[in-house]
């Protein structure tokens, strides 16, 4: 197993423990999107740890994922250069914030 893949499997880890609380709710499940572990509700996504590495990525309205990234909460998700405007990518050492942002984005999923 690849150095990459050994973090990545341990921020699965985190991403599960951030999530627990919420994995009990109405339509709220486990799943996997592109390579990596991720939460879904209701079939779509919600959040995930991205593979390569390990920061969890959040589905937010783009005004929120905006503010959050001007704070310095995290950064605008970009992979190869396109930015997606409404997920932000938290890195793993900021642990604490992940629950809170994962419950917005599992909110925001059940309003659709």
């Amino acid at each position: 197993m690849s150095q990459g893949k050994r973090e990545s499997a341990g921020n699965d880890e985190m991403l599960w423990a951030a999530a627990a609380p919420l994995l009990a709710g109405p339509g709220v499940e486990r799943g996997t999107m592109m390579g990596s572990a991720c939460v879904r509700v209701h079939g779509e996504f919600a959040a995930m740890v991205h593979v390569k590495t390990g920061e969890l990525i959040v589905k937010l309205s783009e005004p929120r994922v905006i503010a959050l990234a001007a704070a310095g909460a995290g950064e605008r998700f970009a992979p190869n250069g396109r930015v997606f405007r409404q997920w932000l990518a938290v890195p793993p050492d900021r642990f604490d914030q992940w629950s809170g942002l994962i419950g917005e984005a599992v909110a925001l999923a059940h309003k659709k």
